[in-house]
C-alpha cells in the first residue's frame, strides 16, 4: 500500500488546499492530475507546482467531466483517487436573508461532486486502491441560521459520498463480512475552515485556533492510502484541532 505511483485526481487544486494537497501527494510519489476551470489559476497553479499534471474542465458539465475522466484513463492509465476540493463558504445573518445567489453557488459545489464521482467511479472501482475524498464542515453537526445554505449543502454532500461508499461496497466486497475484497474508500473529513501561511501573515492578531491548516489536510489526504479499505470506507474524519 501507500500512494507512491498512484494517479491521483485533485478537483478544484488551484485553491490553497488544493495547491498543499498537490505538494504532499507529490512529495510522497504519487501522479497527481490537477483539475481546475480557470485556465489563469491553473497557469499559476504550474508554476507553484512543478511536477504535477493539469487539466482544464468545467466541472458542472457532466460530459466535460466524462469526457475528462476517459482522457485521464486514457494518457495515465488508471485513476487511484479522486480528491474533491470545490466549495466554498458563504453566510448571511439570517435565514430569512439566505439568498438564492448564495444556495445556487453553494448548489454548484454539490452538482460538481455528483458530476466527478459518477465520471471517475468505475476507474476508482478498477483500482487497486481507489480513494475519494471531500471535505466536509462540522457546521453540518451544528448548523446555524446564517449558515443554513452552507450547512445544507455540505449535509447533501456527505450523504452523497455515503452513498459512493456503499457503491464500492458493493461493487467489490458484495456484503459486510467480506473485508479482505475491499480496494476502495470513500471518505468524508470536517473541518471548521482552512488556514495557509498567507492568512496568517494577512492577520497576525488571529488565533485561527479551529481552523485546519492545509499543509495538514494534505498530509491526513496522503495517510488514506497507508489505511485498509474496508476500514476506511464509509468514515467521517475530523480534523479539527
Amino acid at each position: 500500500m501507500g500512494v507512491s505511483g498512484r494517479v491521483v485526481v485533485v478537483a478544484g487544486a488551484t485553491s490553497a488546499s488544493g495547491v498543499a494537497t498537490s505538494r504532499a501527494l507529490l512529495s510522497a510519489g504519487a501522479v497527481v492530475v490537477a483539475v481546475g476551470s480557470n485556465v489563469e489559476r491553473l497557469s499559476a497553479f504550474e508554476r507553484s507546482v512543478p511536477g504535477a499534471s493539469t487539466r482544464a474542465c468545467d466541472l458542472s458539465n457532466l460530459s466535460a467531466v466524462t469526457e475528462l475522466a476517459a482522457s485521464v484513463v486514457r494518457d495515465f492509465g488508471s485513476v487511484d483517487g479522486l480528491i474533491h476540493l470545490v466549495g466554498g463558504w458563504r453566510g448571511a445573518s439570517g435565514l430569512t436573508a439566505q439568498s438564492d445567489d448564495d444556495w445556487s453557488a453553494m448548489e454548484s459545489g454539490f452538482t460538481t461532486l455528483r458530476n466527478t464521482s459518477r465520471a471517475f467511479f468505475d476507474a476508482l472501482v478498477a483500482s487497486e486502491a481507489g480513494r475519494l475524498a471531500i471535505v466536509s464542515s462540522s457546521a453540518v453537526d451544528r448548523p446555524t441560521a446564517g449558515g443554513a445554505s452552507y450547512a445544507a449543502a455540505k449535509a447533501a454532500a456527505e450523504s452523497w459520498v455515503r452513498s459512493v461508499a456503499d457503491g464500492f461496497r458493493r461493487a467489490q466486497s458484495g456484503n459486510k463480512d467480506v473485508a479482505s475484497e475491499q480496494r476502495a474508500a470513500a471518505v468524508r473529513f470536517v473541518i471548521t475552515a482552512f488556514v495557509d501561511e498567507d492568512m496568517r501573515r494577512s492577520s497576525p492578531e488571529k488565533s485561527f485556533a479551529s481552523f485546519t491548516d492545509v499543509d495538514a489536510f494534505g498530509a491526513a489526504v496522503v495517510e488514506l492510502w497507508a489505511a485498509e479499505a474496508a476500514g476506511l470506507n464509509d468514515s467521517r474524519i475530523s480534523l479539527v484541532p
